[in-house]
């Protein structure tokens, strides 16, 4: 067991500093731009939140799994329904499978060395089901409430892992990460399941979220890996200042465990879920 994996098992997350070079997040971040200039904003005006309350679980999010769609802000429009900015300055995120269908995301998400660390953290056959790119706008990116994303990837046993990027430099003042060392050893609270047309938030451990004394801020530089398991509690705060926070994800599950049917993403014969590398 190397160092990687112990600390993994320990703190229930990595954080690895220079894991991507300077060319390879450019590269992301001019195929997002490009993304969000082709989108129409007037036609698909759905906004992502992870409040469960407010959540728009509509046919445009459900079916999302398999292409790749645009989100906007919760404050991005006003009263009358309008932006309050520029498109660029107002989309949430990009998913869900970009690391599938763009060659230049498929580029950044598929390689020996993610595999490698995928197999370092316990994922001895990895299935990459979803990719977001999040923006964490200047001024309106929205806060991301407690969670664990083993709410939204189910298995049996537990294993979905996500691989963080930091596509810009992550502080307190930004929006950062905050999360619970050790807090992977904790139960599962909830789980997002599908329910008819849509999907819903379902309790399952009323154990409380972590209070901020117990927290930590994962600020990190540009280029870093933060890799963390499925049960860890994270969190991130709106963003108010005059910086984005750029940031890109992958939710990996083992193919040795059984992934729910009642988990919201779901991938058809024509696009099934595959591996790093």
């Amino acid at each position: 067991m190397d160092s990687r994996s112990t600390l993994f098992q320990e703190q229930g997350y990595l954080v690895l500093p220079g894991f991507k070079s300077a060319q390879a997040m450019q590269a992301l971040r001019d195929r997002a731009a490009q993304i969000i200039d082709a989108f129409d904003a007037d036609a698909h005006r759905t906004i992502f939140t992870t409040n469960e309350q407010q959540r728009q679980v509509d046919a445009y999010f459900m079916g999302s799994a398999d292409t790749i769609r645009c989100f906007f802000e919760e404050e991005a429009f006003d009263a009358q329904g309008r932006l309050r900015q520029d498109k660029a300055l107002s989309i949430n995120k990009i998913g869900h499978a970009m690391h599938d269908l763009d060659p230049v995301f498929a580029a950044f998400s598929h390689g020996p060395e993610l595999a490698e660390v995928a197999g370092a953290v316990g994922l001895a056959e990895p299935l990459v089901w979803q990719s977001m790119y999040i923006f964490k706008q200047p001024g309106i990116g929205g806060e991301v409430r407690w969670h664990q994303d083993a709410s939204f990837f189910d298995t049996v046993p537990q294993t979905v892992t996500t691989f963080w990027f930091a596509l810009e430099d992550a502080d307190r003042g930004n929006g950062c990460l905050w999360v619970e060392p050790g807090g992977h050893r904790g139960p599962l609270r909830e789980r997002f399941v599908v329910q008819g047309a849509g999907a819903t938030i379902e309790p399952l451990d009323a154990t409380p979220w972590p209070e901020t004394g117990t927290a930590v801020p994962l600020e990190v530089a540009a280029g870093t890996l933060v890799v963390f398991h499925g049960l860890l509690p994270h969190y991130s705060a709106a963003n108010r200042s005059p910086r984005s926070r750029h940031a890109y994800t992958l939710h990996a599950t083992d193919a040795r465990a059984r992934y729910s049917p009642r988990n919201w993403l779901q991938r058809g014969p024509g696009l099934p879920a595959r591996g790093f590398r």
